[in-house]
């Protein structure tokens, strides 16, 4: 399994360069460290899927010693690992780029990891049912529609959605806290089970 989280590594050695690139420049620019943290994570899993079937990787991966619940572990396993790869980039570059006292922020990266893990167990089992076009085509489009319902119908929209994630980074409860992470953790278990099932009915 760890070959497979390493395959998705290796196939975007050229694009990681590109990733640092741009994460430096957004840096300079002083954009939210979240911000890229959650984009560039995002980028990076859905990229592999992209790279999987471009390859036609699903015809080789099921030719190979593994089982079919092991290559879907190892996407979501994996999609942990290379979370928090982005994240240490970001603030390893942040920290040296502009000399913030405090390198690692633990709210920050929960909350990083926290969207990651929600929109990862909603787009993983898409992702294994369609193709990562349709899933491109599908946010794209939802995309344009909040643009669209926040220019013309719901101006407030945008500060509605901040106000969840602001009062998240006030929260000082632990036991709030601790249902977040459960509920998350419940979340992407259940996809995972969820993307199992499909994988193991497809075929190729």
């Amino acid at each position: 399994m760890v070959n497979l989280i390493l395959k998705d590594v290796l196939i975007q050695k050229k694009l990681i360069l590109f990733y640092i690139a741009t994460i430096i420049l957004y840096l300079f620019i002083d954009v939210s460290l979240v911000m890229i943290g959650f984009l560039y994570s995002m980028a990076f899993i859905t990229m592999s899927f992209s790279y999987d079937e471009k390859d036609n990787a699903n015809i080789l991966l099921n030719s190979l010693p593994y089982t079919r619940k092991e290559i879907v572990s190892s996407k979501y396993i994996g999609s942990l690992v290379h979370t928090l790869l982005i994240i240490s980039i970001t603030y390893i570059g942040n920290f040296f780029l502009n000399g913030k006292e405090v390198l690692f922020l633990w709210k920050d990266i929960l909350l990083i990891i926290g969207l990651v893990t929600v929109a990862l167990s909603f787009i993983l089992p898409i992702c294994y049912k369609f193709k990562t076009q349709s899933l491109m085509i599908g946010v794209g489009t939802l995309f344009g529609i909040y643009m669209v319902a926040i220019k013309f119908f719901t101006p407030s929209l945008k500060e509605t959605l901040k106000k969840p994630i602001q009062k998240f980074m006030t929260l000082q409860e632990t036991q709030m806290y601790f249902v977040a992470i459960l509920t998350i953790i419940i979340l992407y278990v259940g996809s995972w089970l969820v993307s199992i099932r499909i994988y193991t009915r497809k075929v190729f």
